[in-house]
């Protein structure tokens, strides 16, 4: 089981949610459906309901009737998989931006998880949390 996690944007917005909030609720619940799948089968999981896209960036899709969405995604350690953004697809390539978006919100992440490690580190004394036994 893979845990699914909605980046939060320096500016306290889930840009994922947002775009899952716009949905018609059959196209949202379909969305749904698809990231359970992800949830219960991470990188196993294939087309047609994934693909990678590059640079450690995947969409899940998802189509009801003639409307084709697309969410982005990485995988982090500890089987998590990060959501990003989301977008209505209406051209047969993904657009260059939603990428490049996927991977600023990738970059920031991990760059704030380092930079939350480092803080850890520097308030637990450096030694990871652990205390020495006095002699």
């Amino acid at each position: 089981m893979y845990e699914i996690e909605f980046y939060d944007s320096e500016d306290g917005s889930t840009p994922v949610q947002e775009f899952l909030d716009t949905l018609e609720p059959k196209m949202k619940a379909k969305a749904l459906r698809t990231i359970d799948l992800l949830e219960q089968n991470g990188p196993a999981l294939r087309l047609p309901y994934s693909g990678p896209l590059g640079d450690g960036i995947f969409e899940l899709r998802t189509k009801q009737g003639s409307d084709i969405t697309r969410v982005l995604y990485f995988f982090f350690v500890g089987n998590k998989a990060i959501l990003t953004n989301g977008f209505v697809k209406k051209t047969q390539k993904t657009p260059s931006a939603a990428i490049k978006l996927a991977k600023k919100y990738k970059a920031d992440y991990e760059s704030l998880l380092i930079k939350s490690q480092v803080l850890f580190k520097k308030y637990s004394g450096g030694n990871g949390g652990t205390t020495k036994r006095p002699s």
